[in-house]
């Protein structure tokens, strides 16, 4: 009685009895693709979870102290206070191996999902009008994602992040005119700086998640206001959408989701050994482990260096660096493009209308064909970033394994692009030979039995 009471006394206020009900009936597809977008979301709160947690025992800094810690090998030694302290969330902390690991592994899984989930928008054609607000959330939350997955593995002072902290650096340096200003400002001073650690936690614990979090909140409010994508079939039309209703049926099915990702990231976490920093030891300015390797998202741009030629452009009496090119440049343009692809797309075309049933792959050849290219060429730029690895293990030399790559990285989206090409072509043609196939039996049936709504024969 005095529950309803007070759900009268809000409604009364606030209207929200209306809202609600009205929220309740919003369909969503069904499609399994849009559950791309759902997987972000879900990794994004275990991320937020597991880091708060985490940053309840992490101290960062580079000051030395001395470990007294489980950790036997490490005991007595001078160490950073960020690697100590990683080092007792992994061995004396209740639950912060596992948390870190599943914290790790929800990074890794959240970029994946933001990736796959753009390349369904990509592919299906979701990016226009008027949805190019949200393609553009879309692009930035991406970003955010890799360079907060960077500062989050950075901050522990091991050997492996701190080689790619020196790596960052270098790349800061390779801006054009301003590099050695903004690399002596973000690190604090020069390199290893004093800063960098510290500024680092701030980034990844406030800034980062705060500004994540806001634009996830943007792109849910406009996914609601525009209403969602279809694709197309029996029933859909551009002024409706044909699914499930929020309530029972999506909520249950999306809690179901939740649930899932939680469990599998938790079963990753506790069972799946990542970033065991307690075998790469301290952070040494002197010293590179062999093999290193940066956590998939960044293999790309690692690929990159190790595959552009050692060349440097003078320019007007100006050096251009030599990793500007793959570090810097390369980046700008792949973010460039991803920024201005809805209005690309819309000169190329002159289609200004807008949509809400999508397009499949198929039906524009030439967008697939240059969005599979372009996935092989980072592909392949990925599979360089382990370059070394691959050369011990298939027993060749590095030189041999980088020329092939090198050639790789221009062929092989050549060739995967027409072939996405030449497929979408021919899935048109069947369907069109097909659907005059249907035309003319319906128009000459033919011996057998007569269709219903055609009249009796005399």
């Amino acid at each position: 009685m005095i529950s309803r009471r007070a759900a009268g006394w809000v409604d009364d206020r606030f209207g929200a009895a209306h809202f609600v009900t009205k929220a309740l009936g919003k369909v969503f597809p069904d499609h399994f693709s849009f559950l791309f977008g759902e997987i972000a979301l879900y990794c994004f709160m275990v991320l937020v979870a597991t880091g708060t947690y985490l940053a309840l025992f992490f101290t960062p800094g580079t000051n030395k102290v001395v470990y007294h810690g489980s950790y036997a090998p490490l005991a007595g030694q001078q160490v950073s206070a960020a690697y100590a302290s990683s080092i007792r969330l992994s061995f004396d902390v209740r639950l912060g191996l596992f948390f870190r690991q599943m914290h790790h592994w929800a990074a890794l899984v959240f970029v994946a999902a933001i990736v796959a989930h753009l390349c369904r928008i990509f592919f299906t054609a979701a990016f226009r009008r008027p949805r190019e607000l949200n393609w553009l959330v879309g692009v930035t939350l991406l970003v955010l994602a890799i360079a907060n997955g960077f500062a989050g593995y950075s901050l522990l002072d091991d050997l492996l992040s701190g080689t790619g902290l020196r790596i960052g650096y270098s790349i800061a340096q390779g801006i054009p005119l301003i590099g050695d200003r903004v690399a002596f400002w973000v690190w604090g001073g020069e390199y290893p700086g004093n800063a960098m650690n510290q500024r680092l936690f701030v980034a990844h614990v406030f800034i980062i998640p705060a500004v994540i979090a806001a634009l996830l909140a943007l792109h849910l409010a406009s996914v609601w206001r525009q209403t969602h994508t279809q694709f197309a079939g029996r029933g859909r039309e551009e002024s409706n959408v044909v699914g499930s209703r929020l309530w029972p049926t999506y909520a249950a099915r999306s809690i179901a989701m939740g649930l899932s990702v939680v469990a599998v990231l938790a079963f990753l976490g506790g069972l799946f050994q990542i970033n065991p920093v307690w075998l790469y030891g301290p952070y040494d300015p002197a010293t590179v482990s062999t093999a290193a390797q940066p956590d998939w998202y960044m293999g790309w741009i690692e690929g990159a260096m190790r595959l552009f030629p050692p060349w440097e452009v003078r320019i007007g009496g100006y050096s251009l660096p030599n990793q500007f090119f793959p570090t810097v440049l390369l980046p700008g343009l792949t973010f460039l493009g991803l920024y201005l692809w809805p209005f690309v797309e819309k000169r190329i075309t002159g289609d200004r209308a807008e949509h809400h049933l999508l397009e499949r792959p198929r039906d524009r050849p030439w967008r697939t064909a240059l969005g599979v290219g372009a996935f092989t060429f980072y592909t392949v730029l990925f599979v360089a970033g382990g370059n070394d690895v691959l050369a011990a293990r298939l027993g060749v030399s590095v030189n041999a394994m980088t020329a092939g790559l090198r050639i790789a990285v221009f062929a092989l989206p050549a060739v995967t692009g027409a072939l996405a090409w030449r497929w979408c072509r021919d899935l048109l043609r069947s369907e069109g030979a097909a659907g005059e196939g249907e035309v003319r039996r319906e128009a000459s049936p033919g011996p057998g039995p007569v269709p219903a709504s055609a009249p009796p024969t005399p």
